[in-house]
């Protein structure tokens, strides 16, 4: 995450996906809080870069509505 934010930049979709991994990952091990910061990270980037309505902004949305059920 942190060398593809280093070497593609912030708002590639390349970068943003390995952002949503790593919060992924913390869902998983119980660490919401840091998988909720990750996860508003990139949808906020998602709406800004491909649009409120965009499905991957769509799908993000989800993955963070997932942590708040946990």
């Amino acid at each position: 995450m942190k060398v593809r934010e280093k070497l593609l930049g912030k708002d590639q979709e390349k970068t943003l996906n390995s952002i949503a991994m790593v919060g992924l990952a913390y869902d998983l091990k119980g660490r919401w809080r840091k998988a909720k910061e990750l996860e508003v990270q990139v949808i906020e980037t998602r709406k800004r870069v491909l649009g409120e309505e965009h499905p991957d902004t769509l799908t993000s949305i989800g993955n963070l509505a997932s942590t708040f059920w946990n």
